[in-house]
C-alpha cells in the first residue's frame, strides 16, 4: 500500500476515533476523555492532510 493511502486511511480512523471519544467524554461530563478525544481528533485530521499531499507531490 502506498504511504499516502496509508496516511488517509489511518488519519481517518484516528479522526473517527477521536470524535467518539470526544463525544462520550461530552454525554459523561469526563473532560480528560474529552480533551484526548479532540487531541486525537485534530491528529488525524492532520495525518489525513499528510496523505493527500504525499499523494500531489507522488512520493
Amino acid at each position: 500500500m502506498k504511504s499516502s493511502t496509508r496516511d488517509n486511511a489511518e488519519g481517518k480512523m484516528h479522526a473517527a476515533k477521536g470524535k467518539l471519544k470526544e463525544v462520550v467524554g461530552k454525554a459523561v461530563g469526563n473532560c480528560r476523555l474529552e480533551a484526548e478525544g479532540k487531541d486525537e481528533n485534530l491528529g488525524g485530521k492532520l495525518q489525513e492532510k499528510l496523505g493527500q499531499v504525499k499523494k500531489v507531490v507522488g512520493r
